[in-house]
Formats: C-alpha cells, structure tokens, sequence
C-alpha cells in the first residue's frame, strides 16, 4: 500500500480540488441517519487536509456545500450549518499548527449567522499562515459564480471601465469567486460517481479528473496517494502534441 512517501514532490499538482461525496450513502449502509455520516465525514476531511499539508501541496479546495444542497430536509442542512461551526472552532489549532491559510468561496452571505461569524474569524485568525491555502466551497455553484463574473462585467462595460475587446480570460478571471486561486491541477471525486455537479467548471478546464469507488468517510491517506500518483503518471499537453512537450 502506497504512502506519502511514495509521491514524487517534484511533480506535485499545485492545485488539488475535491468534491466529498458519499456521506449519506455511507451512513445508510450502516443503517444510521444521513447526518451520521457527515459526522464521520469531517474526520477524513482532517486527514486529507494535513497530508495535503505535509505533502506541502499549495492548494486544496474542497466542495464542502454545493447551493443545490440548500434543497435538502431542513433538519440536514441545519445540521450541516452546525457541523460546520463546531469544526471551525475545533479545528482552528490544527489549521495554524500546519500553517494552513483557510478561505472561503460561494454566495457566503446565504450562510446561517453564526456560520459567516466564525467562518470570518477563522479566515482572520489564519490569515498570515504561509503555507497551504485551505479553500472551502460553501453555498457554491459554478454557473452562479460565472453568472455573477459576466454581470459584473457587463456592468464595468456599460460605465467605460473595461472596452469589449479587452476581455480576455484574465478579466474573468479576476471577477471570479477563485481570483486568488490557480487553475485546478487535480479533481477527485469520491463515491463513484463520474460528474463534475456545478464545481469549478471554468477552473478545470485542463485539470486531471480522478474518480474513486469509495465514500467520502473512508477516504484515507492511502486513497490521496493513489491519486496523485495517478496525476503523476499521466502526461498533460495543454492542447499540444506529445513530441512537442519533448
């Protein structure tokens, strides 16, 4: 069984993003309430964020609350809302311990409170960390994110800041929810199901999609490993042909 040791640091991905599917399955397997399993799904989000942390990758995003999940039974998304407060408040020592700068992505404002509160101080109290940049997609969606970047665009052409033709992807970008971020090297999606769900679909454009037949509460270090070793094998021509990389 392949370790973190096995993984070349020369060839890290730089921006690894995942999106953590599985919970609820995992916990009607088990014959136990959703909420079960996305209780024991914050454990593999610890894990998974410090051995991205020791393997000194540069960036982690996970999708964490998508904004089609606010359609789900009440009393899941409100405890969801609360898991998320209690995890921030637990895990802010670990984050600063591993120099792990935390942020956050997503129609924010939509969140209970409480949830902004503390998410606002833990990105404040991480704020100098150096290290990994922790992003969290919470009330996220992808064609809202890009719906928002063109309004506001369309808004600095129609005032004479930007001309129409010097819009290029670097105005988008910039306009997007992820302006801090590179482009995405890596995605995983946990549970086997091979879908994308509205996740950084202009941020992957070239990224490496990996797909893994297991729920998101039992994905461990080993399973990381075989991902990234999957990205390290792979060759990534960015539209160009193999002769031409060599």
């Amino acid at each position: 069984m392949h370790t973190l040791e096995d993984v070349d640091k020369n060839k890290l991905p730089k921006h690894v993003a995942v999106i953590m599917d599985g919970n609820g399955r995992w916990a009607k397997q088990r014959g136990k309430l959703r909420v079960f399993g996305h209780q024991n799904g914050v454990e593999a989000v610890r894990k998974t964020v410090e051995n991205c942390a020791k393997l000194q990758i540069g960036f982690l995003t996970l999708y964490a609350f998508s904004t089609e999940n606010w359609n789900r039974p009440k009393i899941e998304v409100e405890t969801l809302m609360k898991l998320l407060v209690a995890s921030l408040r637990k895990e802010l020592d670990t984050l600063n311990k591993n120099n792990i700068q935390l942020n956050a992505i997503g129609n924010i404002n939509s969140l209970p409170p409480k949830a902004q509160k503390e998410l606002a101080e833990v990105i404040s109290k991480t704020s100098k960390n150096t290290g990994m940049t922790l992003t969290l997609a919470l009330s996220y969606g992808s064609r809202e994110e890009i719906k928002t970047a063109v309004r506001e665009i369309s808004l600095k052409v129609k005032n004479n800041i930007i001309s129409p033709e010097n819009i290029d992807e670097a105005v988008i970008n910039t306009h997007l929810y992820t302006h801090f971020l590179p482009d995405v090297d890596l995605l995983i999606r946990t549970s086997g199901e091979h879908r994308i769900s509205n996740f950084l679909l202009w941020q992957i454009a070239y990224a490496e999609l990996y797909f893994i037949d297991v729920f998101w509460p039992d994905f461990s270090e080993h399973h990381l490993v075989e991902a990234i070793l999957n990205y390290q094998n792979r060759e990534r021509r960015f539209g160009k042909t193999s002769e031409q990389l060599n």
